[in-house]
């Protein structure tokens, strides 16, 4: 093809704005007009730039004529919001069509109702309007003005046309046969992974995900749950949860904690492991935390930590941390005996470092440090203090130590003895965080003092 513009001769000049041209061209022009010994090349030079400004004001001049066609397009093609030219029509629920950017960001700002109307919406869902689409594609194409292809259009999230579509046939999949569930909910999975466009999607309606769910409240009937789709789903739960729109919607979609209960108990281990680790993520919300604990959902997490299975320890150890950072929680799983698991699981030295912090948040709770104390926990705990290299989990045992010794005087006998054979709380004193050194040298006052009143006696 034959090079039929400017720009193919100096590809620079394209990206340069109108100012600089102009700038350039009266440099130019100077030197032509000041030097009788100026050369051919900069004569190009200025041929070039002039027909570059020429260029750009032929395009200004015909992007203003399809401007002033776009103004005069019929009024049904116009989006109520932007007052200008449909590039997405979409209806919404109360049948009204609006460009679909503007009337979702309409719906992001909080709004649940049609702005021509003021109906309140039963629902999200954009659905698009097909038949004005091609009409406006038609009244376009008679006057030149070129109309994104929708498969194309992005919208703000990033999503088009043809991914909603995709999206709700994959939904639709997951009440069909079993073959169908488990491609449909692998896809689901794979995609809510790598796309936070596709987290988003199930914000748009209410039932989205309840479909998702679908084969693990029909399936426990019926034939029983399968184990590879219900691993999808549950991981899709996971994926969802982490988008920070979807906490409240998929938490209190009431068949959503069940099922992660459900599966905390039943499945693979990948299955019980992202179970906890989506009541974690969900649990990022206050009103989450409540209703989870109110639901039940501890007792199995406490359950799965006492399994000590490795891959699902640090997901159910962060889920039980942040459930019970209200109180009421802590009192639930302190019933439920996480106080004995911990224990058992770090006089085993298993994962001590993260199940120490999860021990020390319990260390404010009377009935905790009660049973720390009848459980044996003294000298578990200054035997990690001896042997741990790590700050951390050395602070976290002397405030617990503290926490038992204050709370049951039977215990300062297994405190001095330790102190006289090993000095290990005098070496924290002296060597520990500004935490472990405040807490060491509370317990090294009561010793002393104790001591001196031994000797006055």
């Amino acid at each position: 093809m034959a090079k039929t513009g400017v720009f193919d001769s100096d590809p620079t000049v394209m990206h340069k704005p109108t100012s600089e041209l102009k700038r350039e061209l009266q440099r130019l022009v100077n030197a032509i007009v000041g030097d009788e010994d100026y050369s051919t090349e900069i004569i190009d030079q200025a041929k070039n730039t002039l027909l570059a400004i020429r260029e750009f004001k032929l395009r200004k001049r015909s992007h203003s004529l399809k401007h002033q066609d776009t103004l005069s397009c019929p009024q049904e093609f116009r989006c109520p919001l932007s007052k200008e030219l449909m590039r997405d029509p979409v209806i919404v629920a109360s049948g009204q069509t609006y460009d679909r950017p503007f009337i979702q960001k309409w719906l992001k700002a909080g709004n649940r109702t049609c702005p021509l109307t003021q109906q309140v919406l039963s629902h999200t869902i954009l659905t698009p309007n097909h038949l004005i689409r091609e009409m406006i594609s038609q009244w376009c194409k008679c006057r030149g003005i070129e109309l994104s292809d929708p498969d194309l259009y992005l919208n703000e999230d990033g999503i088009t046309e043809a991914d909603r579509d995709h999206f709700l046939s994959l939904l639709g999949k997951m009440s069909l046969s079993l073959p169908d569930q488990k491609v449909a909910a692998k896809e689901l999975r794979m995609l809510t992974k790598r796309m936070p466009s596709f987290r988003a999607l199930f914000g748009e309606s209410l039932e989205s995900i309840p479909q998702l769910l679908r084969p693990l409240s029909e399936g426990k009937s019926q034939t029983g749950i399968h184990p590879e789709v219900q691993e999808d789903v549950i991981t899709t739960l996971l994926n969802l949860s982490i988008h920070d729109n979807n906490k409240k919607l998929v938490a209190e979609t009431p068949m959503v904690i069940p099922v992660l209960m459900e599966a905390l108990k039943s499945g693979t281990i990948e299955t019980r492991s992202n179970a906890a680790a989506a009541l974690f993520t969900l649990s990022a919300i206050d009103s989450n935390k409540a209703l989870i604990g109110k639901s039940g959902a501890l007792k199995p997490l406490v359950d799965l930590l006492e399994e000590g299975h490795p891959l699902a320890m640090k997901d159910v150890a962060s889920a039980i941390f942040n459930l019970c950072i209200i109180h009421e929680n802590r009192t639930r799983v302190v019933r439920d005996g996480v106080v004995g698991v911990i224990l058992d699981k770090i006089t085993n030295r298993t994962h001590v470092d993260e199940l120490l912090t999860l021990l020390a948040m319990f260390a404010t709770h009377q009935k905790a440090v009660e049973e720390m104390g009848e459980l044996g926990a003294v000298p578990c705990l200054l035997g990690i203090i001896r042997e741990n290299a790590c700050d951390r989990t050395k602070e976290n045992s002397i405030a617990i130590l503290h926490a038992i010794c204050y709370n049951d005087r039977t215990k300062w006998k297994e405190m001095r003895e330790e102190e006289k054979m090993y000095g290990t709380i005098s070496k924290l004193a002296q060597t520990g965080t500004s935490r472990a050194k405040r807490k060491a040298s509370g317990i090294l006052e009561r010793l002393n003092r104790a001591v001196n009143l031994t000797h006055t006696a």
